[in-house]
This record gives C-alpha cells, sequence and structure tokens, in this order.
C-alpha cells in the first residue's frame, strides 16, 4: 500500500477525503493543526474520525496562526451568521484564514518527504463553499507544480508529488453521499465555525448552513447537534 497525506480537520468534507484516499488503497496519514481556532471542539471530533476511519497515523501540529490574526476563526471577529447561500462565493468573508492552507500544505509537502509519501489529499472544494481562494483548482495546480521544485527527495527524482482534490467540483449532497458509501459516520465529524456548550454546533454559520444543505439535498438525516437541539 502507498502512503498519503491527508489533511485532517475532523470537518464533512476532510473526513470524506480521508475515506476516499483509504478506498484507493493508500494507507492515509492524516495531519491536523492546533492553529488558534476558537475551539478544541475540530481538534477533538478529528481525533476520533482518525480512528473511525483507521488512519495509519494521526499527527497534530501546532502552528500560532493565532498570532497574525485577521480572521474570526482566530481573532476576536464576529462570525457571520444567517448569510444568503446563493451569495456566499461573491466575496471573500471575514473567516478566511490568511494563508491557511497554503501553511497546511507546505507542512504536509514536509511530512510526506519524511514518510515517504508522494501523493497528499485535500478536502477543497469550489461548488459548496464560502469563497475562500485557497480552495481552487488554480490554488491546487500551483501548489503541486511548487511542491515538485521545493523538496529534495523531488529534485533528486525519488518523489513526484501529486495534491489530490477528489472533491473539487463535488456538491455537499454528492460528497455526503460518496462518504456514507465509503463508512464515514458524520455523526463524529464537526464542521461549525462558532460551537456552544458541548460543542453543539450553531446552525447558522456559513460552514452550517452549507452542511445542512448537503444533507437536506442528500435526502439523508443530519447526525449534527445544533445549540436548538433538545
Amino acid at each position: 500500500m502507498k502512503n498519503a497525506i491527508v489533511l485532517f480537520s475532523g470537518g464533512l468534507d476532510s473526513s470524506t477525503c480521508l475515506a476516499i484516499a483509504k478506498s484507493l488503497g493508500y494507507r492515509p496519514h492524516a495531519l491536523s493543526f492546533r492553529y488558534g481556532q476558537r475551539h478544541e471542539v475540530e481538534l477533538e471530533a478529528a481525533r476520533r474520525v482518525a480512528e473511525h476511519l483507521g488512519a495509519a497515523a494521526h499527527l497534530i501540529l501546532d502552528v500560532p496562526l493565532k498570532t497574525i490574526g485577521g480572521s474570526a476563526l482566530t481573532a476576536a471577529i464576529d462570525v457571520p451568521k444567517d448569510r444568503d447561500l446563493a451569495s456566499l462565493a461573491d466575496e471573500i468573508p471575514v473567516t478566511y484564514v490568511p494563508a491557511r492552507n497554503t501553511v497546511f500544505l507546505a507542512l504536509a509537502l514536509a511530512w510526506a518527504e519524511v514518510v515517504p509519501a508522494q501523493d497528499i489529499f485535500i478536502g477543497v472544494n469550489a461548488m459548496d463553499y464560502s469563497g475562500y481562494p485557497d480552495c481552487r483548482p488554480e490554488f491546487v495546480a500551483a501548489f503541486e507544480n511548487m511542491a515538485n521544485l521545493a523538496i529534495k527527495e523531488a529534485v533528486e527524482g525519488r518523489l513526484k508529488i501529486t495534491i489530490h482534490a477528489p472533491l473539487m467540483h463535488w456538491d455537499k449532497a454528492r460528497i455526503i453521499r460518496e462518504g456514507l458509501k465509503l463508512g464515514v459516520d458524520y455523526g463524529l465529524t464537526h464542521s461549525c465555525y462558532d460551537p456552544g456548550e458541548g460543542g453543539r454546533a450553531c446552525g447558522r454559520c456559513d460552514s452550517c448552513l452549507l452542511r445542512k444543505k448537503g444533507f437536506a439535498q442528500a435526502g439523508v438525516a443530519d447526525p449534527t447537534r445544533y445549540k436548538s437541539s433538545e
């Protein structure tokens, strides 16, 4: 089996991505980050799902993006709520974390060189997404090109890095349906930007709204524990 690095938040997309990598015959090494996000709920979900899906390894790195700030996920900026889903991609919202996927992929590349693994999976999506520039196909292609110029193992011909973004052109409904086929338990995952007590999802941020829409369109019961749930 070939090794692969999977960027892994424990959310809906990255969990599906890890399951896809495993279904393709890879030994997935899950890579998560404590980057100063608002809560530890995300990392608790990542630990649960990595174990549930049988990741070969799960590494959590500390990356102090909170020190830089500039995002509602890492600074004292209100998380937008109740936005119109049809207009999400019209602007880059304040939940965008400056250069986050660039930083995360760079660290995935470093781990890939050591493991070794020449395949890196990232669950970015350009269909149902919040307008982030580092979730676009152009970004993924550019990073892959850079990666093969950046590391010793590639320059000396032992690795050829490929960045896989299998969810890029799938809507949330398809992501959920495919994940269920592969055994993802979405009740273990977490997507909310602004969870409340006990890790309950707010149900109103962009991520929650997209998650709700996905389950509704997939015709599948949403297992998420929202703040309004009894």
